[in-house]
């Protein structure tokens, strides 16, 4: 018996004699056993005590275990249930399993062959509850509320992942490396109707280029040299959930042609096969190249490109989104603990002391996101306390302190609007002139941008700054 007996059965069964002898048979098993005579009994102790298995007699007085079988399928957490009775019949069987029995033993048996049914039962219901626990426990780490979003470009993205989720549209999520594209293409999945079905995701520059179309799309044994059995490509293991192809601007122009095909008709053909397959997938693609430079330059097709990007979402990067970095490390330090405390490490809560904080907003983070993590694990395997100081950091990160621009602000006696206007051009610089992407992080509209950098071309006696309505050659 591989089950664990440490679950809880009941047994409902009217003749006295039998139902002593299989209390003290499971209690010999080791499970915790109560037991009564009658089914309605039997559904008030169902209702008022969680058991993991009711093993019940069919024929009994005033409630059958027909009877009973439906009321403990109404409860919110049903266990399993296993009938037994002397007036076995396919009929009966059939009923019974219908109405939601595990399974059927009929009178006469031996104990052993009703503690392998039971020892099978409890098998399957606690896979069950195991399963249905990773995917609450999946679903709360990919859920909209653990995207850290107190930048409004963030907002605008967690915004956007909440209104398309319930479509089956093709996504597009563009960013730099780094940047959280397979944290989306996640919450994209779990938060949508597919939340059930699977998850699949692949990254295209991570697989040679002769064998992504097999990966993809499967083949039939003998397709080729070493395909020695049917394997089932991604998009039929994804079938009622979500493909996500990461690094899409890396996939060859002959199998892009193929993955047009396959997102236009909805049908997948393995290496080898003679027949189509139909697949219900929603995709969702990424890359950190710049695909409107691969359509000019003919490297990716320009009917993929409008089949995948039917909705887009553009991941800003950390530097650009400096609210953000604090509670973001503060967020994957709970993580870090967590995991820490699951491998049996000593617990620790983690924090990073003010230098610390102050070294991380300065950074630039040209790794983003990804970087950060990095740096936190690094910080928290140096730091002998439960305080990560600036010491634990990398040296990329430590080169960066800050200024003290304040102070020196005041040391050259600058006015408030000489202070406002050396700081907007220093992020204008940080952005590498990229107005759009700087307005966001000072708070400013782009209108406002523009009329103050206009002010500032005037009273230096340059040419003015672009408008509104002028191309914007950084953005």
């Amino acid at each position: 018996m591989s089950t664990e007996r440490t679950a809880s059965i009941l047994v409902v069964e009217d003749d006295e004699a039998m139902r002593d002898l299989l209390q003290e048979e499971l209690e010999d098993a080791g499970f915790e056993v109560k037991a009564t005579g009658g089914a309605a009994t039997g559904l008030e102790f169902a209702r008022a005590d969680r058991f993991d298995l009711i093993i019940t007699d069919l024929r009994m007085p005033e409630m059958d275990g027909f009877d009973l079988i439906r009321g403990v399928m109404a409860l919110p957490q049903p266990p399993h249930v296993v009938m037994i009775t002397a007036f076995g019949s396919i009929e009966t069987a059939i009923r019974a399993v219908k109405l939601g029995a595990y399974d059927y033993i009929t009178k006469p048996f031996e104990i052993e062959e009703l503690l392998l049914v039971a020892d099978k039962a409890l098998g399957e219901r606690a896979l069950r509850t195991r399963v249905a626990r990773l995917q609450r426990e999946v679903e709360d780490k990919f859920g909209l509320g653990n995207i850290i979003a107190n930048s409004q470009s963030m907002r605008d993205v967690v915004s956007l992942v909440r209104r398309i989720a319930a479509s089956t549209a093709s996504v597009l999520v563009t960013g730099e490396s780094g940047t959280g594209k397979e944290l989306i293409a996640r919450a994209i999945h779990y938060n949508s109707h597919r939340a059930n079905g699977a998850f699949v995701g692949v990254n295209l520059a991570a697989v040679p280029e002769g064998l992504i179309e097999s990966e993809l799309f499967g083949h039939k044994k003998g397709a080729f040299t070493d395909a020695r059995a049917d394997k089932n490509g991604l998009f039929v293991e994804a079938d009622g959930g979500t493909i996500f192809l990461d690094e899409i601007g890396e996939l060859a122009l002959p199998l892009q042609a193929k993955l047009l095909r396959v997102l236009q008709e909805h049908e997948v053909r393995p290496l080898g096969a003679t027949k189509n397959q139909r697949v219900d997938v929603r995709v969702v693609a990424a890359t950190n190249r710049n695909l409107d430079t691969m359509l000019a330059d003919g490297s990716f097709r320009e009917d993929l490109y409008y089949r995948l990007n039917v909705i887009h979402i553009d991941l800003p990067p950390l530097r650009s989104r400096p609210e953000d970095v604090l509670p973001l490390a503060e967020h994957m330090l709970d993580q870090l603990s967590a995991r820490r405390r699951a491998d049996s490490g000593p617990p620790r809560r983690m924090r990073l002391a003010p230098e610390a904080q102050q070294l991380l907003l300065a950074y630039n983070w040209p790794g983003n996101v990804r970087e950060l993590m990095n740096v936190l694990e690094r910080g928290i395997a140096l730091c002998q306390g439960e305080l990560i100081s600036d010491e634990d950091l990398p040296p990329q990160v430590r080169e960066k302190r800050p200024s003290d621009f304040l102070g020196t602000a005041v040391a050259r006696r600058m006015t408030l609007a000489d202070l406002e206007r050396e700081f907007i051009e220093r992020v204008l610089e940080d952005e590498a002139g990229n107005k759009t992407r700087a307005a966001q992080r000072l708070g400013l509209d782009r209108k406002t941008l523009y009329r103050k950098l206009d002010e500032y071309a005037k009273s230096a006696g340059v040419a003015r700054a672009p408008s509104p309505a002028d191309p914007d050659p950084g953005s």
